[in-house]
C-alpha cells in the first residue's frame, strides 16, 4: 500500500534507497506526497524515518551516498541533484542529533548563521532571530555558549536556525525527544503557526502525546515502505517497580552514593552556578529519577556525580567500583568499528567475563552486531550505547535522556536492563522528560526547578510546580 495524500509541497514516486555497502534498501517504492499541514511520521527504530526526512532536504542521496532510484521533488526542485544549500532554502531539516549540525559557539550566531549565507540585511537578520527566539521561548538563551546548553534547549536552538530560513517543507526528527513539556508545546505552537502559513511540516516521533492530536495526517514507516496510517501503540504499564533484595547495606539504608553541599555549573569560562548547596543521596538496588525543565541541572548532577565536572563546592561521594555514564549524545560512545566491538571493549576494560552475546540479545542487537554504529539510526545508536554503558556491572549507573529515539522495544529492553542491574545491587540514577519511565521504574522520583531539588512525594504523574506537603532536599533559589 502507498501513501498519497494529493498534489503537495513533496512528491516521491517509486523511490527505493540503498546507502553504501547495504544489500538492503531503506526506502523501498515509496509514493508519496506531502501536502502543507503538519504531517507525523511514526514506526520502529531502523525503520527509515530519518532516511526519509533526509531525503527531503538531500542529504541522502548526496551527502550519505549510496543508490537512489526513483524520482523526486521538493518545492519544486530535484533533492538529488540540486546543491544542497539551495535546496536548504526551501526545505529544512532539524536532526535527531542536534549536536552535530551545530556551526557557531553561541546562541544567537547559530541561529542566524543561515541568514549570514544569504547576505540578509543585519537589521532584518536581527528581527527574524529575535522573532524566532520569542516564539520558541529561548530568550532566555540570548548570549549563551551552546556548549552550556542542555540538550533541549540546544533542539529548540537548532529549530530556530533552521525555521528563521522560512523553508516551504520543514522536516524534524525526534523534535521532542529532549524536551519538557513547556519546550514541547512550544515547539508544537510554531509548528501549527507554520502549517497555517501554507508550508508543510513532517515530524518523525517516537513521543505522540503531543503532536498526535494537532496532526492533519499520520504515516508509518516500517521496513523501508510507507503507509498511510499510524501504527498501533499499544498502553504502556504503570505497574510501580518491585524493590529487589540487595543485601544489608541497602535494606539498613546506607547511602551507595552522596552529593552534600554541593553547588555546580556547566564547565567553561562561565561557571555560573545551577544547582546550589544541592544535598542528594541514593542507596544500592535503588533507581532514582530526576525530572525538571530544560535547563535545571539534571545533566549537571549526572556529570557531577560521574566525576566528569568538579563541583563549585561541596562534596561527591561515589561507590567503590565501576561508575557508568550514559550522556545524552550516544554517539560521543561510540568509535569501534562494530556494536559488538563497543560492548566487548567494555566487559575488557571492566575485567568481566565475555558476555557480549547476552548484552547483544538483552538490548535486541543481534541482527545490528556487525554493523559501524555511526551508521545506525538514532534509536539503535542508543541502545547499542546502553549496551556498551551498562555491560561489566557496573556499581553506579547514570542514564541522561536514556529512551531518546527510542521505540517500545528498546523501552522495554531498557526496563528490563535496569531490573537485573538493581537486582546485582547496582544504583541507578536517570534524568528523563519521560513520566511514564519515571512511573515505572523509579523508586523515588527527584525534580529539579531553580537551583532547589524537590522529592515528588506522590509520584511523577503530578504536576512539576512545588506543592505543600513536598520536601525540599537541599539548594536555594538566585
Amino acid at each position: 500500500m502507498s501513501a498519497s495524500v494529493g498534489t503537495g509541497l513533496a512528491r516521491l514516486e517509486r523511490v527505493s534507497y540503498w546507502y553504501p555497502n547495504q544489500d538492503e534498501p531503506s526506502l523501498r517504492e515509496v509514493d508519496l506526497e506531502i501536502e502543507p499541514g503538519l504531517t507525523l511520521i511514526s514506526g520502529d527504530s531502523g525503520g527509515g524515518k530519518s532516511t526519509l526526512l533526509r531525503l527531503f532536504d538531500g542529504l541522502v542521496p548526496q551527502f550519505h551516498g549510496g543508490r537512489v532510484s526513483g524520482r523526486a521533488e521538493v518545492a519544486g526542485l530535484d533533492p538529488f541533484r540540486t546543491p544542497i544549500p539551495i535546496l536548504a532554502q526551501r526545505a529544512g531539516l532539524v536532526f535527531q542529533d542536534v549536536e552535530t549540525q551545530s556551526v557557531y559557539g553561541t546562541v544567537e550566531r547559530e541561529i542566524a548563521f543561515g541568514l549570514e549565507n544569504l547576505g540578509v540585511p543585519r537589521a532584518e537578520m536581527h528581527d527574524r532571530v529575535d522573532e524566532l527566539m520569542a516564539a520558541l521561548g529561548i530568550e532566555s538563551l540570548v548570549g549563551r555558549r551552546l556548549e552550556t546548553l542542555s540538550g533541549g534547549e540546544r533542539q529548540r536552538v537548532q529549530l530556530a536556525a533552521v525555521l528563521v530560513l522560512r523553508p516551504q517543507l520543514v522536516a524534524l526528527d525526534e523534535p521532542t525527544s529532549q524536551l519538557d513539556p513547556d519546550g514541547a508545546a512550544a515547539v508544537l505552537a510554531a509548528c501549527l503557526g507554520l502549517a497555517a502559513e501554507g508550508r508543510a511540516i513532517v515530524v518523525a516521533e517516537h513521543r505522540l502525546e503531543t503532536l498526535a492530536p494537532a496532526a492533519d495526517r499520520r504515516l508509518t514507516v516500517d521496513g523501508g515502505r510507507v503507509t498511510l496510517g499510524a501504527a498501533e501503540v499499544p498502553g504502556r504499564s504503570r505497574t510501580a517497580r518491585a524493590r529487589p533484595a540487595v543485601g544489608d547495606a541497602a535494606a539498613a539504608g546506607e547511602p551507595a552514593w552522596e552529593l552534600r553541599d554541593v553547588v555546580a555549573g556547566p564547565a567553561g569560562r562561565s561557571r555560573e552556578p545551577v544547582l546550589y548547596d544541592l544535598s542528594l543521596a541514593g542507596g544500592r538496588g535503588e533507581v532514582v529519577a530526576l525530572l525538571g525543565p530544560n535547563g535545571s541541572g539534571k545533566t549537571t548532577l549526572l556529570r557531577t556525580l560521574a566525576g566528569l565536572l568538579s563541583p563549585l563546592a561541596g562534596t561527591v561521594r561515589r561507590p567503590a567500583g565501576r561508575t557508568a555514564y550514559l550522556p545524552q549524545n550516544p554517539g560521543a560512545l561510540l568509535h569501534l568499528p562494530t556494536v559488538r566491538a563497543e560492548v566487548a571493549l567494555t566487559l575488557r576494560r571492566t575485567g568481566s567475563r565475555d558476555e557480549s552475546e547476552e548484552m547483544l540479545a538483552a538490548f535486541g542487537l543481534e541482527r545490528l552486531a556487525d554493523r559501524y554504529p555511526r551508521d545506525l539510526s538514532s534509536g539503535e545508536r542508543q541502545r547499542a550505547a546502553l549496551a556498551a554503558t551498562v555491560a561489566g556491572s557496573p556499581t553506579l549507573v547514570l542514564l541522561d535522556e536514556p529512551t531518546r529515539g527510542m521505540d517500545r522495544a528498546a523501552r522495554r529492553s531498557l526496563a528490563a536492563a535496569v531490573e537485573t542491574l538493581t537486582a546485582g545491587g547496582s544504583a541507578v540514577v536517570l534524568a528523563t522528560h519521560d513520566t511514564e519511565l519515571a512511573a515505572e521504574l523509579a523508586d523515588r522520583t527527584i525534580e529539579l526547578r531553580g537551583g532547589l531539588a524537590v522529592e515528588m512525594a506522590r509520584g511523577p504523574q503530578r504536576a512539576l510546580a512545588a506543592a505543600p506537603g513536598e520536601v525540599p532536599l537541599g539548594g536555594r533559589s538566585r
